[in-house]
């Protein structure tokens, strides 16, 4: 589930900087896999200022024999992998959309499905990340239960936060999020073959 991202500068730098009032920049980069940078969006440690942070996508723990990229948004409060990331590091992925593939009756190729906004606003997945004092910071992104529409491709989507929650779902106390951690119904997306 959701293992690409697609980031397109322009006009996705200038809507999130309009939107969230500051300065982000991410370079375009149309097939973003994990263990890539990604930058995101969270608060200073204050919980005052949003500010831009690198990241590279993917945790893998001393227990798992594979990089994780995902937490459920039903668990990560829970799980110990997650916990304190999910209390203490929350941040938004700014981008253009995710890619998801499905394999259609009759083709021997899966078909590769980009998702994106409707009227081509960003999107904000949710996602947890773990700081490292001497490397990048490692990000997971948070999945939810699918939509209708997304449930027709995937049974898992990103949990999307919408524009106007974002500041919300980056300051609050962890317990205050529950009303967050589904898919928003009213998000209208554009579902193409690629």
């Amino acid at each position: 589930m959701c293992g690409r991202l697609n980031v397109v500068t322009d006009p996705l730098c200038q809507l999130v900087t309009e939107q969230l009032g500051l300065k982000f920049h991410a370079p375009t980069n149309q097939d973003l896999r994990p263990t890539q940078q990604v930058e995101v969006i969270t608060t200073t440690q204050r919980h005052d200022l949003l500010h831009q942070l690198s990241t590279e996508w993917g945790i893998q723990p001393s227990w798992a024999n594979r990089i994780l990229i995902n937490a459920q948004a039903e668990t990560v409060a829970t799980k110990r992998t997650f916990q304190l990331a999910f209390k203490q590091h929350r941040c938004v992925v700014p981008c253009s959309g995710w890619y998801e593939w499905q394999q259609q009756e009759g083709q021997s190729r899966k078909t590769k499905y980009l998702f994106s906004e409707a009227t081509g606003q960003p999107l904000y997945m949710a996602g947890i990340y773990f700081p490292h004092v001497d490397s990048r910071a490692q990000l997971v992104t948070l999945t939810t239960a699918p939509t209708e529409q997304c449930a027709a491709y995937h049974h898992r989507m990103p949990l999307l936060i919408r524009p106007t929650e974002v500041e919300f779902w980056l300051n609050s106390q962890a317990e205050a999020l529950t009303p967050l951690l589904a898919a928003p119904e009213d998000i209208a997306l554009n579902v193409v073959a690629r």
